[in-house]
């Protein structure tokens, strides 16, 4: 399912938003490295991600994010049969929800 880019990943991107410290220079370097297209699009497709994981249907999807069918199918087959960078992601902030939990 996962093509492979037939041009080099540019990992040096990639290390750059790791040394990013906190949410506000995340979103500062993506406002900069994104069109605001891009970033709807992006953030879009997590949202849908994070429904899809909570076991919502596509309607509901639908009514919540504004995404299209297409998307909604698309972020589903990453999920199912993608790298699992979604899983990763969601049980990082899933450990750390539960990590502010208890200091609360």
């Amino acid at each position: 399912m996962n093509k492979l880019p037939k041009k080099p990943r540019n990992e040096e991107m990639y290390r750059a938003i790791l040394t990013l410290k906190d949410v506000d220079e995340c979103m500062r370097f993506f406002d900069d490295l994104c069109t605001v297209t891009e970033l709807m699009a992006l953030e879009q497709r997590f949202q849908v991600a994070r429904c899809l994981d909570k076991g919502m249907i596509y309607n509901d999807i639908l009514s919540e994010t504004g995404a299209s069918s297409a998307t909604i199918s698309r972020v589903n087959r990453s999920l199912q049969y993608g790298n699992d960078g979604y899983a990763i992601v969601f049980e990082r902030l899933k450990e750390q929800a539960e990590q502010e939990a208890e200091t609360v």
